[in-house]
């Protein structure tokens, strides 16, 4: 499992119903695309859910190379490049994959988290608890699915989560779901990835 994001920060005074727009018109090309795990379709308001930002970032989970590089080279990915500019597009090693007990409701809500290593800290145990934080996000009410990766060139984790409903509380930046591409989401393997 491959993780991918990019995020396109907008102006303040952005229209984000021009986002909106865009994921209704074209959301769907995605939703039977050979090598993806699930495409979440991601966007955060200025001011609301305490997002400083006005943000688009889709987030994927691929379970094969071959459709990440076919979705950034052959084509796809360059529409948006047209349209914003090209994103810097961050890639993370997946770590583990849980679904959550709200795996059959639509995702309206996600929590993701970057978070370094600690220096000093054994990496094996680092990676244990990396998991054992997707079981327990995965264990809450209304969580659809959880996922950790880890950038290895900056030592960073990643904890990613889908929820049917907004989460209390939640530990990380919320991000309201526009649309979810899932084609490949029940071959993403489950449980630890080594």
């Amino acid at each position: 499992m491959h993780a991918m994001q990019y995020a396109l920060t907008l102006p303040a005074d952005y229209e984000m119903d021009v986002v909106r727009a865009r994921v209704a018109r074209v959301g769907h090309v995605l939703d039977d695309w050979e090598g993806l795990g699930l495409k979440t379709y991601l966007m955060r308001e200025r001011g609301v859910n305490g997002s400083p930002v006005n943000q688009y970032a889709p987030f994927y989970l691929w379970n094969t190379v071959e459709g990440m590089n076919t979705f950034l080279w052959g084509g796809a990915f360059q529409g948006l490049s047209d349209d914003f500019g090209r994103p810097s597009v961050r890639q993370w090693t997946g770590l583990s994959y849980e679904e959550g007990g709200a795996a059959g409701s639509p995702a309206r809500w996600a929590v993701r988290r970057c978070q370094p290593v600690p220096q000093g800290m054994e990496l094996t145990e680092a990676m244990a608890d990396a998991v054992g934080e997707t079981e327990r996000l995965a264990g809450q009410d209304g969580a659809v699915l959880a996922a950790a990766v880890v950038d290895t060139a900056h030592w960073e984790l990643g904890h990613f989560s889908l929820w049917a409903h907004q989460p209390s509380g939640a530990d990380g930046e919320v991000f309201e779901v526009l649309h979810v591409s899932a084609p490949g989401r029940g071959r993403l393997p489950r449980g630890r990835q080594w």
